[in-house]
């Protein structure tokens, strides 16, 4: 018997939050990724951006399972298996930390972004759906391929434009709309690989336990990661640069750039 699923059990809650989720830990990841990159930071270029990494693909795995307190199967109890939810975890940061890191340290290149965005889109989209492998009830899940495929594209496109973003974008507000960019992207293939499932439920029932076990496993897990996203966010404000009145990397660079530029004096002969 093929069950009645909802995305919204809480209305429009669940997916305003994950995606505010999603939009926090792109902003964090961009900015981390921004710092990296000052020429006076190489010693510190590795640790910023695995925080980047960390940030960003704490975000993406945060939304999804927000996303999920409002998903809902009437007449069956749903849970999660606990190995294969960390799994898909562990699998967001290591994806999105190949990408970050290639795009860190080799540029962005339409070749290098092109490879990094891939590798780390696949990932983005694999980390969905081992986590919905790991969703447990009294039945069968099957999925439309065409509807994946277009989940997975949206994952690899979104990927490629925040990895893009994060060695692009210097000031804050391009970053912040990159951020708001990101989210939008992140949200949609979430709610687009929900769309290509279909539940087969074997033995609904009017009792069973309609909704997910929030106070149960769901909210202390996404708790963890939102720590660490506060965490990052508390590094980045006391990052010692900043306390010292510098700028931001990337943006300090840039200013000085420009401070040069303005200073050189005009002149109808070549200047060396």
């Amino acid at each position: 018997m093929q069950g009645s699923v909802s995305q919204f059990s809480y209305g429009m809650i669940t997916p305003v939050v994950a995606f505010l989720t999603a939009c926090f830990g792109s902003a964090l990841g961009l900015r981390c990724t921004t710092r990296s990159l000052h020429k006076d930071r190489q010693e510190r270029r590795g640790p910023w951006l695995l925080l980047g990494a960390i940030c960003i693909g704490s975000g993406i795995w945060t939304m999804h399972f927000i996303a999920m307190i409002g998903f809902s199967i009437t007449g069956v109890t749903i849970e999660y298996d606990r190995a294969m939810t960390f799994l898909s975890l562990a699998v967001a940061v290591v994806v999105v930390s190949i990408g970050i890191f290639i795009v860190g340290y080799r540029g962005a290149s339409p070749l290098t972004l092109g490879i990094a965005g891939l590798i780390t889109g696949l990932g983005v989209a694999a980390m969905h759906y081992i986590g919905m492998h790991g969703l447990k009830f009294d039945g069968r899940m099957t999925f439309d391929s065409v509807t994946v495929t277009v989940s997975v594209i949206i994952a690899v496109v979104a990927a490629t434009a925040a990895l893009w973003a994060a060695v692009s974008l210097h000031s804050l507000a391009s970053a912040t709309a990159a951020s708001v960019i990101m989210g939008i992207a992140v949200t949609g293939m979430h709610y687009t690989g929900m769309a290509a499932m279909s539940v087969h439920a074997a033995h609904p029932s009017a009792l069973a336990d309609q909704k997910l076990q929030l106070l149960g496993f769901l909210l202390p897990v996404v708790g963890g990661p939102i720590g660490v996203l506060v965490l990052a966010s508390v590094i980045i404000m006391f990052d010692p640069d900043m306390l010292a009145g510098g700028r931001p990397a990337a943006e300090a660079l840039v200013v000085r750039q420009e401070a040069r530029t303005e200073e050189r004096p005009t002149a109808s002969w070549p200047l060396f």
